[in-house]
């Protein structure tokens, strides 16, 4: 058993922030490449008590300006909790299917807190808009049209959620 002089441990102390935050960093980056590249993230509301929402889903996004954003109805419970100040989210980045038959395996992603808002702007509509045509191509003849209208017609509205923090254990 070798022993550490006063001056190693005090180093030790004093680097252990600058780790932090560079391992902090490391996962930051690693969960902009997986936004990239993912065509679902599941999503859940953090409650005013701090817990998760039951409610989830597995939703089409585009990873645009820094922001997750997603096009959803306006009486989705996601789109209810930023409403009632509740915009704190859990956003887990991969593809598993269903969440309710993927039985929490997408708990296994990377992850991410973030405060969502209610986008107004028709011109970040647009750009999200576009930017889910070229990355759904296959379903977008279909659902392109529809969340288009649902936007104009106010049935749906357009989410954004920055990222406000790392997870603890990441």
């Amino acid at each position: 058993l070798q022993m550490i002089t006063r001056r190693e441990f005090s180093i030790a102390i004093a680097s252990t922030p600058a780790i932090l935050y560079a391992a902090k960093g490391l996962a930051n980056e690693d969960i902009k490449e997986k936004l990239k590249t993912s065509q679902l993230v599941y999503i859940t509301p953090i409650k005013s008590n701090g817990e998760e929402s039951k409610c989830k889903a597995e939703i089409w996004f585009l990873y645009h300006e820094d922001g997750i954003h997603v096009v959803t109805p306006t009486d989705a419970w996601r789109t209810e909790a930023i409403r009632k100040g509740l915009t704190s989210a859990r956003i887990w980045v991969g593809e598993f299917g269903n969440w309710r038959r993927a039985n929490d395996a997408f708990r296994a992603a990377p992850e991410l807190m973030a405060t969502g808002e209610i986008v107004t702007d028709t011109e970040v509509h647009a750009a999200v808009l576009e930017g889910m045509g070229s990355k759904y191509s296959s379903g977008w003849d279909s659902w392109g049209p529809r969340f288009k209208s649902s936007l104009e017609d106010g049935s749906r509205v357009v989410l954004r959620y920055s990222q406000s923090e790392t997870p603890a254990d990441a």
